[in-house]
């Protein structure tokens, strides 16, 4: 072999292991910047500013934030149950600049009873990590005669249809709260549908509607202020934040035990390392202290696990609610 034989040769290897080097260098580079976060991210939430859903993703952005290392803030698309906001998350980019803060309904619910629903919760999200659960309180005004659900029943049945209770839309678990109650005791009521729980508690407490079921978050300072009259929680034991308010089931109404949870999901087709990073962040937020303490003063209690936790019970409860929800129909 020829001192430029073995020059060509020596040269050949050199630049095949440059090459090897730099195709194994670009694979963990390519992996990593596929976790990368944007400088913010926008977690949507579908109702109005001011109610139950809205006031948990508010506590939980900030430490989100922390945990991330990047910028988190609400971005309020109220519309159809929660609809608008989700349609805009499974329509954006599958960066992570976009988040949806889903409320249970919307994902359970909404497939159910709405005929153009825009997207698919199953489909057209990608399930990222499970928030927190919830019961909801069944709060009337204070001008109404009653003191209890036994008499309220009785003034309902006295004025069928002349009772009126809010919700945050059609379809919505505080909508359905209320549907379940009329087939299981006979009472007839009327479904007044807001864009939001806050503007239906307001109404209650001006007295525009009767009553509605509201998520103990939002209900609980009205309800120790006085300016609204609790009734009974609809989960199948008592809330610690409310341990005088019986349950539906205490007040009459055998096997009334209603709930619901928030979850955070991305567009369909998210990378998984970056939906995994996500959701390593969100159980440790919910694994502090601060937090755990802040969501149970709110009547919250902590969900926490991995996205197939989220997906399975979000499959679950969509079909238990195709039976609840038959005959109702949003527009």
């Amino acid at each position: 072999m020829t001192s430029i034989d073995l020059s060509r040769r020596r040269l050949m290897a050199a630049m095949a292991a440059t090459a090897g080097g730099a195709a194994l260098a670009a694979l963990p580079h390519r992996a990593f910047a596929q976790q990368q976060l944007p400088p913010l991210i926008k977690l949507v939430v579908g109702y109005s500013a001011g109610g139950p859903v809205d006031g948990a993703a508010r506590l939980l952005a900030p430490a989100l934030s922390q945990e991330l290392g990047t910028q988190v803030i609400v971005d309020n698309r109220p519309g159809a149950s929660g609809s608008l906001g989700g349609d805009a998350v499974a329509k954006a980019a599958p960066d992570g600049a976009m988040l949806f803060f889903g409320a249970s309904p919307t994902i359970t619910i909404n497939p159910n009873v709405q005929r153009k629903m825009a997207f698919d919760p199953m489909k057209d999200l990608t399930p990222i990590a499970p928030l927190v659960d919830y019961t909801n309180v069944l709060v009337i005004n204070n001008d109404v005669p009653v003191r209890n659900v036994a008499e309220l029943l009785a003034y309902a049945k006295t004025r069928p249809g002349k009772v009126f209770y809010g919700s945050a839309g059609v379809g919505a678990s505080n909508h359905l709260s209320g549907a379940l109650l009329e087939k299981m005791t006979g009472v007839q009521l009327t479904h007044v549908p807001y864009k939001g729980s806050a503007p239906a508690l307001a109404d209650v407490m001006g007295g525009t509607v009767t009553m509605m079921f509201d998520i103990i978050a939002t209900s609980k300072p009205f309800i120790q202020t006085g300016k609204v009259r609790a009734l009974a929680v609809t989960s199948r034991q008592r809330n610690r934040m409310l341990p005088d308010v019986p349950t539906m089931i205490e007040s009459g109404v055998p096997g009334y035990d209603v709930g619901g949870w928030f979850g955070l999901y991305g567009p369909a087709r998210m990378d998984a390392a970056l939906a995994a990073r996500i959701n390593a962040a969100a159980q440790k937020m919910l694994a502090r202290e601060d937090i755990a303490h802040r969501l149970r003063e709110q009547g919250y209690d902590v969900w926490s696990g991995g996205a197939d936790l989220l997906a399975s019970k979000g499959q679950s409860d969509r079909r238990l609610w195709a039976t609840a929800s038959k005959g109702i129909e949003a527009e």
